[in-house]
């Protein structure tokens, strides 16, 4: 339940407890912290400063202002980002980073369906100043409700949060599967980079791993990940299940862009798969996504996800991977349970 009410006439949202069982779950998002205020912003995008870094976090709505010229509708997520007070947008700009794109349960469906995420309509809401989410009532398809929380922490780091329940028993297949893609603008590489081995070998490096074609040789998963899913031949995203040679050893990866590396870090427990295109925001703008799946899903169960991004500047892998250190070590001690049951009546 949402009460509204003014504060210095300002509209706030504030969402009272329904149960004990939502009141007690270590809930970080709006969808379940019923204590949580914040207010519906008044335009589709909310700029976001701290450290070096400007973030600019936008709804699924097309923008076109001094801002963020050319903002295409159905992208979410970061629209605009930048560090050390550089113009160049490390994100294509007419599409996003960290952009939700993707529900699916492996049946094949219309492009609009897959692509749900996109068309359904999103509430941007703002905590604080270094906070705002996105929340987006149960889509008329699948039925999953979710609010995906953006904050920019002290030293400009994005950590994202993930929290959805699905509402009704739609998937087929018995999973969730969700999928992020960040579109880069132009970056001297398409390439990205993670510590892991090749299936057939036993000792870690440095991968360097590129695909050949949108779709080829595109998802790399984890040592201990031997997760199948059911699937329809026809299955039209090629990214989600075209897998290469490669397992990664740590949950994490990046890419370079602009002398800078974009570094995307997860918790270990959510056992993600790491995606990639060549071509997936048009020619010379690669994707670097991800994916997440839900496996024997329970309806009105709440599910989480967290990540990070954070953008420093590139000298080499190794350099990479010791100013990542602390915020790598806070996913991975990170002991939030994967979901929470709640005593909500299914919609």
């Amino acid at each position: 339940m949402v009460e509204r009410f003014l504060i210095g006439g300002v509209a706030v949202g504030l969402l009272l407890a329904t149960s004990p069982t939502l009141a007690q779950a270590p809930a970080k998002t709006t969808l379940a912290n019923r204590s949580q205020s914040y207010r519906v912003a008044k335009t589709d995008y909310v700029v976001l400063n701290r450290g070096e870094v400007e973030a600019v976090i936008v709804n699924n709505a097309a923008v076109d202002d001094g801002k963020l010229p050319g903002h295409r509708g159905g992208y979410s997520g970061i629209a605009s980002l930048k560090r050390g007070g550089a113009n160049k947008n490390l994100f294509v700009p007419s599409y996003a980073g960290l952009n939700f794109e993707h529900i699916h349960d492996g049946t094949s469906q219309p492009r609009e369906i897959l692509f749900e995420p996109r068309h359904a309509l999103m509430e941007l809401r703002v905590i604080d100043a270094s906070t705002v989410e996105l929340y987006q009532a149960p889509t008329p398809t699948w039925g999953l409700e979710s609010a995906t929380r953006y904050a920019i922490l002290a030293d400009g780091t994005i950590e994202m949060t993930f929290e959805c329940i699905p509402r009704r028993d739609t998937f087929r297949n018995g999973y969730i599967g969700l999928f992020w893609a960040s579109y880069i603008h132009q970056p001297e590489s398409l390439a990205i980079h993670f510590r892991g081995r090749r299936k057939e070998e036993s000792n870690t490096s440095w991968i360097r791993a590129t695909s050949p074609r949108h779709g080829a040789a595109a998802t790399h998963v984890h040592l201990d990940d031997a997760r199948v899913w059911k699937r329809d031949n026809d299955f039209p995203l090629s990214l989600v299940y075209n897998r290469s040679n490669y397992r990664y050893a740590d949950p994490f990866y990046f890419g370079v862009n602009e002398d800078l590396a974009l570094v995307f870090m997860f918790r270990p427990q959510d056992e993600i798969r790491l995606s990639q295109s060549p071509s997936g925001g048009g020619v010379g703008n690669p994707a670097w996504d991800f994916q997440w799946m839900i496996p024997q899903y329970e309806v009105g169960r709440r599910y989480q996800m967290v990540m990070r991004l954070q953008v420093v500047p590139y000298e080499d892998s190794e350099s990479v991977w010791i100013r990542s250190a602390p915020h790598r070590k806070a996913l991975a001690s990170d002991e939030v349970e994967k979901g929470e049951p709640t005593s909500r009546d299914s919609r």
